[in-house]
């Protein structure tokens, strides 16, 4: 990710008024949706921790199951937010074919997919973390005297949280 800060923050200061306008061509509302649901998320992520370590079990299946479910709507939400790029052709490089008044719209998408898609594959991975760790817990591996795992998926699922929390200002809102 720190690529991607560095390249955006060098296009952003030559070409301000590239991101200005390519900011508008977002949706600010689904991006402030999917900043909900991560935060719930990593809500549930910790009161799954805290489950377990009060070896409540059932509780901290359901906390797991939801963080898993929430992970999945942020996914369909960037789902739909990306068929909507497509199909008015603001894509990366030499696939954009969206109209737009200012230069160079197709290196902001292409920041814009790179750091969005890159989260993404990070999300996914976060849930299949989840997934393990739910067997885990299901298998009895994990209880109050153990919850290491648990806690590092716990902390991997906070900094893909705390990725998006600097995306959204800088994609949708900045």
């Amino acid at each position: 990710f720190s690529g991607i800060f560095v390249a955006y923050g060098m296009y952003r200061f030559l070409h301000p008024e590239m991101f200005v306008e390519a900011a508008s061509y977002l949706s600010w509302k689904m991006g402030a949706l999917n900043t909900i649901v991560l935060i719930i998320s990593s809500f549930t992520i910790v009161m799954a921790v805290y489950s377990a370590q009060h070896n409540k079990i059932k509780h901290c299946l359901r906390y797991l199951y939801t963080t898993f479910g929430l992970a999945a709507a942020f996914l369909v939400v960037k789902g739909f937010e990306y068929a909507s790029k497509i199909e008015h052709g603001y894509l990366p490089y030499r696939f954009f074919q969206g109209e737009g008044v200012a230069e160079n719209l197709h290196v902001f998408f292409g920041i814009y997919f790179a750091a969005t898609g890159l989260h993404a594959v990070h999300v996914l991975i976060g849930m299949g973390l989840i997934l393990w760790v739910i067997r885990k817990v299901k298998k009895g591996l994990i209880h109050d005297q153990y919850i290491t795992p648990l806690e590092m998926v716990g902390l991997y699922w906070h900094l893909v949280d705390i990725v998006w929390i600097y995306l959204f200002p800088l994609l949708y809102l900045v």
